[in-house]
Parts: C-alpha cells; sequence; structure tokens
C-alpha cells in the first residue's frame, strides 16, 4: 500500500458540495489501496474575511494574535471534510498542526517547519483512519500557535510527504496544473506536463500562485515529487521534479507576472563600505522580505538604492527603511505602488544565447519601459510601470511561441 499525501487548497472545499466531491474522491484514492493524509486550507475567503475582522479592530494587531485568529480557519475544512469522510463509511480523524507535532520557530505569521513528529499521524495510519491535517500551521517548542505565511498549507503537504516517506504528494486547486502563464491574463497559456524544481521555484517567488515557493524548496531539497491537480476533474495535471535534458531544450517555459510588490528608493546614501550592509540588516530585523535591489552611483560619492517589496508589507517596511535611512545618513526615501514584475523562466536559458535581448526587444517595441532588471541563471525579470503588467506579459508569452498554437 502506497502512502500518498493530498492537499487540498480553499477554493476545493469552498462550499459543502465541494466538500463532499473532495470526500468522495478522497475514498476513492483510499479504495484505490492507498494510505492517505489529506492536507486542508481554510474554506475559500475564509483567511481574507478574518484578516478583514481583524482590521476593523485595529490597523496594526499583534502578530500573535494574528496567528492564534488564522489558524482557526483550517479547523473548521478539517472537521467538515473528516465527517464527510465518516458518511462514506471510511475511517477519518482530524488533526491540527500542532496536535500532529509540527514543530516550528517562533517567527509568527510565517514561521518555518523546524520538525514534525510523525507518531500521532503513524498510528491513526496504523488504525485504518484516513489522516486530515489543517495546513498553514504549527506551534513553538513553547506551545505557541504559529502560521506558515499565505499559501502554508503547500509547504505542510509537502513537509509531511517527506517526513512520512510518501509516495508523492498531490497539490489540488481550481486549474488543471501549471501553465505557461495565468490563463487569465494570456488566454492562449498552454498547460505543462512537467516541470523542474526550479523553474516552478522561481515561477512562484515570481508571483504565480500556484504553489507556496518554500514548499517546492522543501520538495526539490528532499526530491518530494509533486503533481499539481485539478479537484473539478482527472486530469493528469503537472509533475514537478528534477531537471531533465528535454527541459534543457525548451528556451523559455513560461511568463509570470507579480502585481503585489512595491518599489522603495533611498536616495543619497553615503557610498562607503558597510553602509548598504547596516541599511538591509535592519530592514531584516523588521522580518521584511526584500526581491530586486539595484544600486545606482552619483557623482557625489553617494548612491541611490532601489529595491521591491510585498504591497502588503510596505508600510512595516517604510518605517524600517526610515530608520535604516536615518542611521546612515540618506537623506530622503521614496516608494511607488504602481509597478508590475514581468518575468520569464526557463532551464533552458542556461544553453541559449539572445534570450535576454528577444525580452527586452518586444518590450522596446510595444514601447514598455524597464525601470528594473534582475537575472539569474533562468529567470530575467523586469520591472515596468504597472498598468502595462498584462500587455507585457502577453506579448513576451507570444514572443517565445508559448501558447496552445504554438
Amino acid at each position: 500500500m502506497a502512502l500518498i499525501v493530498q492537499k487540498f487548497g480553499g477554493s476545493s472545499v469552498a462550499n459543502a458540495e465541494r466538500i463532499k466531491r473532495v470526500a468522495q474522491r478522497v475514498v476513492d484514492t483510499k479504495r484505490k489501496g492507498h494510505k492517505l493524509v489529506v492536507v486542508v486550507s481554510a474554506l475559500a475567503d475564509t483567511t481574507d474575511d478574518l484578516l478583514a475582522l481583524a482590521a476593523q479592530i485595529t490597523d496594526c494587531p499583534s502578530e500573535r494574535e494574528m496567528d492564534m485568529l488564522l489558524a482557526t480557519g483550517e479547523q473548521v475544512s478539517i472537521s467538515l471534510l473528516s465527517m464527510a469522510i465518516q458518511k462514506l463509511g471510511e475511517k477519518a480523524i482530524s488533526f491540527t498542526g500542532p496536535q500532529v507535532g509540527i514543530i516550528t520557530d517562533k517567527t509568527h505569521t510565517k514561521a518555518r517547519i523546524l520538525d514534525i513528529n510523525t507518531d500521532r499521524i503513524d498510528a491513526a495510519l496504523k488504525s485504518g483512519h484516513i489522516v486530515i491535517v489543517a495546513g498553514f500551521q504549527g506551534k513553538t517548542v513553547t506551545e505557541e500557535i504559529t502560521t506558515l505565511g499565505r499559501g502554508g498549507s503547500d509547504l505542510t503537504a509537502v513537509a509531511l510527504a517527506k517526513a512520512l516517506k510518501a509516495k508523492h504528494c498531490e497539490i489540488f486547486t481550481d486549474v488543471d496544473g501549471i501553465f505557461t502563464a495565468d490563463p487569465r491574463i494570456v488566454s492562449d497559456a498552454r498547460k505543462l506536463n512537467q516541470v523542474s524544481y526550479d523553474e516552478i521555484l522561481e515561477l512562484a517567488s515570481l508571483g504565480t500562485q500556484v504553489m507556496q515557493s518554500r514548499s517546492i524548496e522543501v520538495g526539490k531539497k528532499f526530491d518530494v515529487p509533486i503533481y499539481v491537480r485539478s479537484s473539478l476533474n482527472h486530469s493528469e495535471g503537472t509533475l514537478i521534479t528534477k531537471e531533465t535534458q528535454k527541459m534543457e531544450d525548451i528556451m523559455v517555459s513560461g511568463v509570470a507576472l507579480n502585481q503585489n510588490e512595491a518599489k522603495i528608493t533611498i536616495f543619497n546614501v553615503p557610498d562607503k563600505p558597510g553602509v548598504a550592509a547596516k541599511i538591509f540588516k535592519i530592514i531584516a530585523d523588521h522580518h521584511i522580505n526584500v526581491d530586486m535591489i539595484i544600486q545606482n552611483k552619483t557623482e557625489t560619492r553617494t548612491t541611490d538604492i532601489s529595491f521591491t517589496v510585498f504591497k502588503n508589507e510596505l508600510k512595516r517596511a517604510m518605517e524600517a527603511v526610515w530608520k535604516a535611512a536615518k542611521a546612515v545618513g540618506a537623506e530622503n526615501v521614496s516608494c511607488d505602488e504602481n509597478i508590475a514584475k514581468v518575468s520569464i523562466v526557463g532551464v533552458g536559458m542556461k544553453s541559449h544565447s539572445g534570450v535576454a535581448s528577444k525580452m527586452f526587444g518586444i518590450l522596446a517595441k510595444n514601447k514598455i519601459n524597464i525601470d528594473m532588471i534582475s537575472t539569474s541563471e533562468i529567470k530575467i525579470s523586469c520591472v515596468i510601470e504597472g498598468n502595462k503588467g498584462k500587455k507585457a506579459a502577453q506579448v513576451i508569452h507570444k514572443e517565445f511561441g508559448l501558447g496552445k498554437n504554438k
């Protein structure tokens, strides 16, 4: 009997009918002879509703209390799914993250998993139960409730698959798999049958909503095969796996558009060793994630430093940046929320030349100016004006022949 970990997102358990449909799918898999651990997110929009409710109370809630609040969402969905499975005649039992021994560090709202004690899951599986686990949550060694950040249920599922030595991990969503671009933005986006860990890690970090980037990091580190599939049909989906020669033959695999970042610029920073380190140390101490960074030297022995952060962290980021600017003697700070980041990704970029010029050329042809550029071995990202993001993604997708009728 193979052990499989399945994860169902909020849209898959959005209401009673969908929960029943998921229960039937889980039971069908169990009756094929598999042992099952099922990770479930909160019902669709529940987390957003809880965030909105907290915002009505205070505009600066304690991160500890936010974890206490948000962790309640998954408790609803796991219990309902367990009931639905029991009604279909199978044994099922639900557990919260803390109950199954998911131990994290002390960073509230985006904690990292340190260890998983699988004893309770192992015992339940041995007794014939389908085990339902709340995604997105864990606890510290001092019994404090923590959450793993948005999309954290993916991380729960992949981490459990590794800890339990599962055959593979299945991530069920409301789409058929991973596409060459967001189909809501690029109408002829094509589903990929297979993608490498590195490619999807880049796509996830660039704003693709299919999976959380930290879950891919765990999958890659421990070689956990991950299937991304639709909960609404039985299509094969997309396999996330090790890089192969076949993948390297394709120059670009996908286009990503991220409209959830803002750009911060610190002006007239003293141009001397250790200043940048001091700035970003202060920002890091405030637990702010920084993405793209560029530095422009001037003729006055100062420099301007620009970088991007998530929009939902902009208020806290600006507070930290002003503190950093004063600490190093910089003159001013500004922010720009009207930006978009468009990126191309592909392991084949390592062995194909002219990719950057092709991307920059099509943007220029469409009169789209580039503000910032960031590259890696398999990625090129450009920050552009926010209202031109969708057009940029569409023309780049077409230029690289990624559509269904390529």
